[in-house]
């Protein structure tokens, strides 16, 4: 969607459309937390080998962050380093 149409700029790529995934919350955390998505990731990668669940919990209790927006960034963690 176009932010013509109602998408919001920072909500899309140049060449390939709305961002979709876990990327597609990223905007949202950042505006929310007011750090940037690097500062999270590195966070999940520095508490080492964990289950997907506790990488969240960490983040949400630690942290602050909300289970959507967690999830989403351990989600895109794990994808990226397989």
């Amino acid at each position: 969607m176009s932010p013509a149409r109602g998408g919001r700029p920072e909500d899309m790529t140049s060449d390939a459309g709305p961002v979709k995934g876990p990327a597609s919350y990223f905007p949202s955390i950042e505006r929310t937390y007011g750090k940037p998505i690097e500062h999270w990731t590195s966070i999940v990668r520095a508490a080492g080998p964990r289950k997907h669940m506790e990488l969240v919990s960490l983040l949400k209790t630690e942290h602050g962050l909300g289970h959507g927006h967690a999830n989403a960034i351990v989600a895109h963690v794990r994808s990226e380093d397989g």
